[in-house]
């Protein structure tokens, strides 16, 4: 526990976290990276490359200051960033480094401001809020380990199936290698994958969302290209479509990550999505189906057109049934699109078209995909009066806020600024 001194210490800090805390966390990653190549082999390196990890680090460290005197109000957002350092392997090895350099980091950008009294209460802040995470990691590594069909780190799985399912994203169907059991998962969560790619210094991991349900033999995952020269994002997701085979062997970590289908649940579920953002909502329309024939669903998926719209027919056939309503948005449709009827609604989700065609006063919304439509969406159903328990969504990369201003009001509401690795 901090004593009273501490917390005030650190609590005086955040005004100056707000304004400086991503040239801390720029520096932060150049003095750790710096002394500790290796990490680059759990980091992505494109989320660095981009400014993202930094970025979020920074809403982090904000975050942590503000709520210093109250950490049990952020638990539910150190479970989150948990699942995904679990999937990553973060160790508690980890944690003194990482806590090192970021004390070196405040020293460093801060310079005489950051007296001898800031930084051992900082101290004795990190070692609180790393005691957190490496409490909830504990538990989510055993749980990983020894479940039915689970495991610990990275198990082999090959390739059974490859499916291009439009220009733009191709399915990658995976069994284990050792032909053993594998473990169950909850609608929504996502995979890790490991590449050790020729020509790359080191390694490289992507987290994928699950985009079949449950209960299969295989996990499945939709791969969505990331075109652009140069793009550090396209590294992984162009090696998948380009030189992954079936046969081959992908090393994967066991599912992880707490944006889930609540099944207990039986009011409407309406999932939203942009783009690849559909592989969980694919997970969570199929298990309803499957778990929760009666429960009402509305999936809505917004695409350019045709050819980047994946997995089309599996819904169209979903739609036939009693319980689920379809309506797909191009923005931007083909000639082709407009003679075979392949979309409902030319342009993009509205606020008025969710006020028209949704339960909005007693359903669950989940949506994910790009960081503009998941704000536009956040901002209609919010405008709409939908109540935050009621709203689910998850990022693709390192969190942020869906607010366009005021990151008081976000973190306090809905804690979206955090997240680490």
């Amino acid at each position: 526990m901090l004593d009273q001194k501490t917390i005030e210490i650190i609590k005086s800090t955040v005004p100056v976290l707000e304004q400086h805390g991503e040239k801390i966390t720029t520096r932060f990653y150049q003095l750790m990276f710096g002394n500790h190549p290796e990490l680059l082999n759990i980091f992505n390196h494109a989320n660095q490359k981009q400014g993202r990890q930094q970025k979020a680090l920074a809403g982090t460290v904000y975050a942590a200051a503000m709520y210093i005197d109250n950490l049990e109000a952020i638990i539910p957002v150190v479970k989150q960033i948990a699942h995904k350092h679990r999937s990553l392997g973060i160790k508690p090895e980890h944690y003194p480094i990482v806590g090192k350099h970021l004390l070196l980091a405040i020293k460093d950008v801060l310079g005489d401001a950051a007296t001898d009294e800031i930084i051992d209460a900082w101290a004795q802040a990190y070692e609180v809020i790393a005691g957190a995470f490496i409490g909830a990691e504990a538990e989510m590594y055993d749980v990983a380990a020894n479940q039915k069909g689970g495991w610990g780190g990275f198990r082999n799985f090959i390739v059974d199936r490859k499916v291009i399912e439009s220009d733009v994203i191709t399915s990658f169907y995976l069994k284990p290698e050792d032909q053993k059991e594998i473990a169950g998962f909850e609608p929504g969560q996502y995979i890790s994958i490991l590449l050790e790619i020729d020509g790359e210094k080191f390694t490289h991991i992507r987290q994928y969302s699950l985009s079949d349900a449950p209960g299969k033999d295989f996990y499945r995952i939709s791969v969505k290209r990331e075109a652009g020269t140069p793009n550090p994002d396209g590294i992984v997701s162009n090696y998948l479509h380009d030189e992954v085979k079936e046969g081959d062997i992908l090393k994967v970590s066991a599912p992880a990550g707490d944006f889930v289908l609540d099944t207990e649940k039986t009011n409407p579920v309406v999932l939203l999505s942009g783009g690849v953002g559909l592989t969980p909502m694919m997970s969570m329309l199929k298990t309803v189906v499957e778990l929760q024939p009666e429960r009402k669903v509305t999936f809505v998926h917004a695409a350019a057109n045709g050819n980047v719209h994946a997995l089309r027919e599996e819904v169209e056939e979903l739609a036939q049934l009693d319980n689920v309503n379809s309506c797909i948005f191009y923005d931007s449709p083909t000639e082709d699109d407009r003679q075979n009827n392949r979309f409902d609604v030319e342009g993009y989700v509205t606020r008025e078209w969710l006020e028209e065609n949704v339960a909005i006063e007693d359903a669950e919304f989940y949506f994910c995909g790009p960081v503009p439509f998941m704000k536009a969406i956040n901002g209609s159903l919010k405008g709409l009066g939908v109540t935050y328990e009621r709203i689910h969504f998850e990022f693709f990369g390192p969190m942020g806020s869906l607010e366009n201003n005021e990151k008081d009001t976000a973190i306090a509401e809905r804690s979206e600024d955090l997240v680490t690795v």
